[in-house]
């Protein structure tokens, strides 16, 4: 029988979650809440949903088994504590918290009640970084060595039309968009062990480009610039830069040295895309297809749910998402103390999907 999951938050991103979770057999989507109900109901409507209300009503049906929460950053652990003492499990958009002491204060309250939480980004599950994944575990590039990351935009007030979020605790092109860079990243070189950040805010205020509040201007609380080393437990390390600043676009660029040759891979923000490897010694590179399912936001939520009834871990872990918000927050010390910081937290790699994994199968 298919596990019932209740939507929180019937923003910009339910579109794509709503779109994939209803076309996977596995999982069946029962119930859409939203703390504007209007929303809720036209998103329900859209996409077959039979029930739509507040989040009060959706955590008291017994129908929904697992919570995908869709709210803003500020909220991801007030309505994660809500479903798990609702008896839910719980699937959380990045970041999975604000702070490291909320964000273990969820994690120990799902192993209280032997409940579940796992996190965004599920990119990592996509057939891109997966196929990337396979051909550095193969020793394509041999031992993997540095890596280099850069996301660069001018930001999104540009095209979002409440862009507020995305520049105040919890957003800025760190904890916005360095989930899935960094995810990336722990699940080919290990845990993180030591951070140096540097960097710094272009501008104290932006002005809404699109949308119906187009020309209103709002505050900037957070680093909009962001530069670090990141040093690996097991050896190591990895430069990063995420920018709101730069109007020189780099997006997706990630590529990872190792003693062999350098695998160029797919843009960890998406599930797609080729893998290019330069080896040593062979003067064309060769490009991987990436191989596996075409499904994208909401594969983290199902391949939690079928990690729930086959009783194993599920791979986009909430203790891999909390290690990845450890590592940002310690940038951001970094960034204020002019220090290194040493990381606390450690995670496991997560185990990579086979290569037939396919989310429109019916497995239980």
């Amino acid at each position: 029988m298919s596990i019932g999951v209740g939507i929180i938050g019937a923003g910009v991103i339910s579109e794509t979650y709503l779109t994939n979770l209803t076309s996977f057999p596995d999982v069946k989507v029962v119930h859409v809440a939203d703390i504007d109900v209007p929303r809720a109901e036209a998103q329900a409507g859209k996409h077959g949903v039979p029930k739509a209300s507040t989040v009060a009503d959706l955590l008291t049906d017994p129908d929904v088994e697992l919570v995908v929460n869709l709210t803003i950053p500020a909220a991801h652990v007030e309505v994660g504590l809500a479903a798990l003492d609702a008896g839910k499990h719980v699937w959380s958009e990045k970041p999975l918290a604000l702070d490291r002491q909320t964000g273990r204060k969820l994690l120990d309250r799902a192993k209280e009640k032997g409940l579940r939480v796992a996190c965004a980004p599920d990119t990592l599950l996509g057939a891109g970084l997966q196929t990337a994944r396979r051909a550095i575990d193969e020793g394509r590039i041999g031992e993997p060595m540095t890596a280099l990351a850069l996301f660069q935009v001018p930001g999104p007030e540009s095209w979002h039309p409440a862009p507020e979020f995305l520049y105040q605790a919890g957003g800025g092109p760190l904890l916005d968009i360095g989930p899935y860079y960094l995810s990336t990243l722990v699940s080919l070189f290990g845990p993180i062990s030591k951070v140096t950040g540097a960097g710094g805010q272009a501008r104290a205020t932006r002005v809404i480009g699109s949308g119906p509040r187009a020309g209103t201007e709002f505050a900037v609380t957070v680093p909009t610039t962001v530069t670090a080393l990141v040093e690996f437990t097991r050896g190591g390390s990895a430069q990063i830069v995420m920018s709101f600043d730069s109007a020189l676009r780099r997006v997706g660029f990630l590529e990872l040295t190792g003693t062999g040759g350098t695998a160029v891979l797919p843009d960890p923000n998406y599930f797609d895309g080729p893998t290019v490897l330069h080896i040593l010694g062979k003067d064309e590179p060769e490009e991987l297809a990436a191989q596996g399912h075409s499904a994208s936001r909401g594969t983290g939520a199902l391949e939690l749910a079928r990690a729930i009834k086959e009783g194993v871990p599920e791979r986009a872990s909430g203790e891999l998402a909390y290690h990845v918000l450890d590592a940002m927050l310690a940038i951001e010390e970094s960034m204020a103390s002019g220090r290194s910081v040493e990381l606390q937290s450690t995670t496991g790699i997560p185990q990579a999907l086979p290569g037939d994994w396919d989310p429109y199968a019916r497995t239980f």
